[in-house]
């Protein structure tokens, strides 16, 4: 006789089902929004590299990154979070450190070039955060004051026009190929229009976007991140 049906004769539930994504330690599970550029980054390394994981959502408008149970993976109540082997990262550019370190995909092949590619992660995480931030408070801060959207602006197109010159006569930020260099840049100017932003004066940009759009895997936050959780591969 089957335990489940054991249960039920002796007036008990049975125990629920574990997903077996649940209890396998190797399996990458990574929570986040679909709104935020933050999540897309290490989600466009996910898709593109083409790993199984799972994605957890994490209700940004109902507040669900401040909760209790969210701030016990990421002190700082925001999103994303990797979990893998009995790993909690956080922050989205030391999560796509951590990928290119542990599956090899989008790394640099020189120690130079791995160094040059973190530099270039935390020039965005300077630079192109003003992108993000104009588009923030065009999409969900409509009460902020114009004059502080208007002292973000520079910043942002300034680094827009900084990553058009560095790509004048390359392919990629760094070496010969696709590297986290240029999924954590392209994931954080993203949304760039949404905050009046574009690349139609930025002609070695807009072709490196081209690039990577056509990379088997690709697609935009919106049509790659889903509401709800879900299971890739």
């Amino acid at each position: 006789m089957g335990s489940s049906r054991q249960c039920r004769q002796l007036g008990r539930e049975p125990p629920a089902r574990q997903d077996r994504h649940m209890t396998d330690p190797d399996r990458l599970v990574l929570h986040g929004s679909f709104t935020s550029s933050s999540s897309y980054k290490p989600m466009l390394f996910l898709a593109l590299s083409g790993l199984p994981f799972s994605f957890r959502t994490v209700n940004l408008k109902k507040g669900v990154q401040k909760e209790p149970a969210h701030l016990a993976l990421n002190r700082y109540g925001q999103v994303p979070v990797l979990q893998h082997r009995g790993l909690t990262l956080v922050m989205s550019n030391v999560i796509l450190d951590y990928l290119a370190r542990t599956t090899g995909k989008f790394e640099a092949t020189s120690e130079q070039d791995r160094l040059h590619a973190r530099e270039w992660l935390a020039w965005e995480n300077d630079a192109i955060t003003n992108v993000a931030r104009v588009r923030h408070f065009a999409r969900f801060r409509p009460d902020v004051p114009q004059q502080i959207v208007d002292y973000f602006r520079p910043g942002a197109e300034a680094a827009l026009d900084f990553i058009d010159r560095a790509l004048d006569g390359r392919r990629w930020l760094v070496g010969e190929q696709c590297t986290i260099a240029d999924l954590g840049c392209f994931g954080r100017l993203v949304f760039m229009a949404e905050g009046g932003m574009s690349l139609d004066k930025r002609p070695h940009a807009a072709a490196w976007r081209e690039r990577l759009m056509a990379m088997p895997g690709f697609a935009l936050p919106y049509d790659l991140i889903p509401k709800k959780d879900a299971e890739f591969g």
